[in-house]
């Protein structure tokens, strides 16, 4: 797939997230950006080691005109692969809906993570779940708009 600009983006290699991401970028956000019942947006990072792009769906949330997402992976004891990657590289692209941008992301400070967490978790309850059995503190990511 290309976008954004006309570089390769590689997306999840995980069957039923990348049929999501097809989904989404084939409607322009019109199908896809609800995914039962919660917003997602599509996340392009730097990839660490490969220097590729690489896209993902995930859930979000919204703090003012920040987003939010959860680096849960499923509550695994690993970081997901796009945090990693956002770590070594903050500037992402983000798709919301057919709205496409450039954006910087960060980890929520220790002061800022239980306000935004809670408003995660009312979003999908689940993730106080993964954060009990993750043996890892989950991060909180906060993407801005550059």
């Amino acid at each position: 797939m290309t976008q954004p600009g006309d570089e390769e983006v590689l997306d999840s290699p995980t069957g039923w997230v990348a049929k999501h991401i097809r989904t989404y970028v084939e409607t322009d956000g019109k199908k896809g950006h609800l995914y039962q019942g919660m917003t997602t947006l599509l996340l392009s990072t730097r990839g660490r080691r490969s220097g590729r792009l690489r896209r993902t769906a995930l859930i979000y949330g919204q703090d003012g005109d920040r987003y939010l997402l959860v680096a849960s992976n499923g509550g695994s004891a690993n970081h997901p692969a796009w945090y990693l990657n956002l770590s070594d590289d903050p500037d992402v692209e983000i798709q919301v809906g057919p709205d496409k941008f450039a954006a910087r992301a960060r980890t929520a400070t220790a002061e800022e993570k239980p306000e935004l967490w809670r408003k995660m978790a009312e979003i999908f309850p689940t993730y106080d779940g993964y954060q009990a059995k993750a043996g890892r503190e989950i991060p909180l990511v906060i993407v801005e708009r550059v």
